[in-house]
């Protein structure tokens, strides 16, 4: 058995309504090889640990009425000249208040609690001189291939990957190690393909294997082993909280192990990941869903129940829905929405109005705030054993020709 997910979901559209700001300053933060300054890997992490606090999202704590987390506010004129002059830093205004010394003109102010070093002010300089170029963050920006970097040693990749690893390599002033040996190479690819280490008779194939494409030989069977699809699925079923339990209270037994497997199929299939996204997240909603979709949907009953006596069921079904916002948003968006629950967000553009119109999606379901103490809480989804689905689909038919 499997539970029904909920009957509604906001649609993928809030990839492109909600996205993610990173929070960490790295303390040198490296430009590409070509010396290219990229606004959302080089200078969006140094303006969010640095100076989001006082100038980001949050009306409350902005100070002087200046944000720079959106671009037409970020080259906006003020008073004493432009934040940002394109190409020119020593008249950006930026520019002139992290490198002043006096205590009342330096940005951050000397009690904030970050500080810029000396390569992150170098970096912001860098980037002004070359345009000042602005991108919005990866999460609304739509993919695109990159033209493969040119490197010293052209004849040493095997694809196209190979060349951005080896121009990081150069840039860095170090050279390729030499080639591991077969039998490294066969434990290093079963490890990471199938989670478990070879046979010695794969290991001693693969040695002999005189065959040029002998490597890619090798991964294409370690990828047809079933452990593959349950390797990879390990990790999607920690981000989906898969638990064969309910989590609270007395942590009841919760059949879920068809939504598990199916995740494993999913990837042993290598299905789309398109397809994959819809059938968790609204597979119960497609035109004459299959028994496989509205298993997918299990995604969203795997949070946390509960059937302790004096909770409110109300209040129970506001927390399973909260749970389902914010494991959307962590799988899907790349964020946390949680601090939106209580105020707007003060480091991504996601309102309290934002993240209460998407829980609405998650309340249209049926499940009960209270589960019961029981191993199948409502609603459900029965699913018989695959040698008996046939009979399972023929007994309605017969049923009703009996009564009749």
């Amino acid at each position: 058995m499997i539970t029904k997910a909920c009957s509604g979901f906001l649609t993928l559209v809030f990839v492109a309504l909600l996205g993610r700001v990173g929070l960490e300053v790295p303390t040198v933060t490296m430009a590409a090889p070509d010396g290219e300054v990229r606004f959302n890997r080089d200078i969006r992490p140094i303006l969010a640990a640095a100076c989001f606090s006082c100038h980001g999202p949050d009306p409350a704590s902005r100070k002087a009425k200046m944000r720079f987390d959106r671009e037409e506010d970020f080259f906006v004129g003020r008073k004493h000249g432009f934040v940002v002059v394109k190409g020119k830093p020593l008249e950006s205004l930026l520019y002139q208040r992290i490198t002043a010394v006096e205590k009342d003109e330096v940005m951050p102010p000397p009690d904030a609690h970050v500080q810029l070093k000396p390569a992150q002010k170098e970096m912001l300089r860098r980037w002004i001189e070359q345009g000042a170029p602005w991108q919005q963050h990866w999460a609304f920006l739509a993919p695109e291939r990159v033209a493969a970097p040119k490197v010293g040693n052209a004849n040493w990749g095997r694809n196209a990957i190979d060349g951005f690893v080896l121009a990081r390599i150069e840039a860095a002033g170090l050279q390729p190690a030499p080639e591991a040996d077969r039998r490294t190479l066969a434990r290093r690819l079963s490890l990471d393909l199938i989670g478990l280490p070879p046979s010695p008779e794969q290991v001693q194939a693969f040695v002999d294997d005189p065959r040029a494409d002998a490597l890619e030989q090798l991964v294409d069977q370690l990828i047809a082993s079933p452990h593959y699809g349950e390797h990879r699925a390990r990790y999607w079923l920690d981000a989906a909280r898969y638990a064969d339990t309910h989590g609270n209270h007395f942590d009841n037994y919760r059949e879920m192990w068809p939504y598990r497997d199916w995740v494993i199929h999913a990837f042993q299939a290598n299905q789309r990941f398109d397809q994959f996204t819809i059938e968790q997240l609204a597979g119960d909603l497609l035109p004459e869903p299959t028994p496989s979709q509205r298993i997918a949907t299990g995604f969203h009953r795997c949070n946390m129940t509960t059937n302790e006596g004096g909770t409110i069921e109300e209040e129970n079904l506001v927390g399973y829905a909260r749970d389902r916002v914010e494991t959307t948003a962590w799988v899907w968006l790349g964020l946390t929405a949680n601090c939106a629950v209580c105020h707007d967000h003060k480091f991504d553009p996601i309102s309290q109005r934002d993240f209460y119109a998407m829980s609405a999606y998650f309340r249209n379901t049926t499940q009960p705030g209270l589960d019961g103490n029981v191993k199948d809480s409502p609603p459900v989804l029965r699913i018989p054993r695959g040698e008996d689905r046939q009979r399972a689909a023929e007994l309605p038919a017969l049923i009703q020709t009996a009564k009749a």
